[in-house]
């Protein structure tokens, strides 16, 4: 009975990727790998299972949301759950001699176990690059106009990638509270997006009605260059303005890419992961509810490697991509040779020919079709190589 219950059944997150999705991730890979690669990015591809004390203490995902193994010498495995801290490793080991910068590009298969109650997949597909051991803004803004060139061949519309800037919030927020547990309650409001709840947990401080002033105004800076001299009025410490200075910089450098328009400044922008130490940002599009792309500045991850390096990348969500471009890939057409046992000889030749030539050929037995009919339905073109040979007088049927 158990048999029976699981058999139709995937482990919980699990998808099955069906032929008409398949061709569309391909589709979507395959443009934005090429993109990286005219911007000069190199593809690299790291084990789908890695080390826990190397990997899954590293990668700032939740422990609970790692998969593990034990092998047989009896040391803990993850899947690797996102791919910064494996490229990290990588750099630090099998490149070590390569000198910075270091550009890489990767696509591949992440898993984060989910909650029963989550609704979201275990295992997902992400394309992303990495520029490693370069901490201009330049850089930062080389990144950041990669992923929007990259979505823009993919035929994605409508789309608009938020900037914020991580040195920014810690400064503003450690200002006013004082320390950094009660500016970790506001970061989190901020990263949950619960404005609501952080309005109201503002408003139940014990903080001046200047300070109050001051994290009302935080929610509000978002917009385009014109926010700048808001923010400027809230923050003090150096920490704070040297990190509006790197974003107006790279304000500046993405007019100067013709990008502007795709950029929204959002200065109250909290992402997940804990490593991030400067400009983060992520993407939306119309169609989403949810981010299906997000990355940011890591300077200080390589040193756990004991490579340091300031760094910088990007991840996009083959799955919420394919959701919001709301388009199959382009489809070839498609031919079945239909052959009787008599001519399955001649049908071979004939699908190899058209082959050669460029044709997506399916060559099929008459004697394995249950219903002829039915089956021509999933062709574009239907070539029927049956009956006695031309040899024997009789033409095709």
């Amino acid at each position: 009975m158990l048999s029976k219950l699981f058999m139709f059944e995937k482990p919980l997150g699990m998808r099955d990727t069906l032929p008409e999705l398949y061709e569309t991730k391909t589709y979507l890979r395959t443009e934005i790998v090429n993109e990286m690669k005219r911007w000069g990015y190199q593809m690299v591809e790291t084990p789908t299972v890695e080390y826990y004390d190397t990997i899954g203490a590293k990668s700032a995902i939740l422990d609970q949301q790692l998969f593990k193994l034990m092998d047989k010498q009896g040391y803990s495995l993850v899947l690797r759950p996102d791919m910064t801290a494996p490229i990290a490793r990588l750099v630090s080991s099998s490149l070590k001699q390569t000198a910075y910068p270091i550009r890489l590009g990767y696509h591949s298969n992440l898993f984060r176990a989910q909650q029963y109650d989550g609704g979201r997949p275990a295992e997902f597909e992400q394309v992303g690059a990495e520029l490693i051991g370069d901490g201009s803004v330049s850089a930062d803004a080389e990144t950041i106009a990669l992923l929007i060139e990259s979505l823009k061949r993919t035929g994605l519309q409508q789309f608009k990638l938020a900037i914020g800037h991580v040195g920014f919030v810690d400064a503003l927020l450690l200002e006013i509270v004082g320390n950094k547990e009660r500016a970790e309650v506001l970061r989190r409001f901020l990263y949950e997006k619960n404005y609501v709840g952080f309005r109201s947990h503002v408003k139940g401080l014990q903080l001046s009605s200047i300070d109050k002033k001051r994290l009302f105004g935080l929610l509000k800076l978002r917009g385009g260059n014109e926010l700048f001299e808001q923010a400027w009025k809230l923050v003090e410490s150096e920490q704070g303005k040297a990190a509006l200075e790197e974003l107006q910089e790279l304000w500046t450098v993405l007019k100067e890419y013709g990008l502007d328009s795709f950029i929204t400044m959002d200065l109250n922008l909290v992402l997940h992961m804990s490593y991030y130490t400067g400009t983060v940002f992520e993407v939306y599009s119309q169609e989403l509810g949810v981010p299906l792309g997000s990355g940011g500045r890591y300077d200080e991850l390589l040193q756990q490697f004991n490579r340091p390096a300031q760094a910088i990348g990007f991840g996009i969500r083959l799955d919420l991509l394919a959701e919001a471009v709301g388009q199959i890939a382009p489809t070839e057409n498609r031919t079945c040779v239909i052959f009787s046992r008599e001519r399955r000889a001649e049908a071979i030749g004939q699908a190899r020919q058209l082959r050669e030539e460029g044709q997506i050929v399916v060559l099929q037995d008459l004697n394995g079709i249950a219903n002829v009919d039915q089956m021509s339905e999933d062709y574009d073109d239907i070539l029927y190589v049956i009956g006695k040979s031309k040899q024997g007088g009789q033409a095709d049927e």
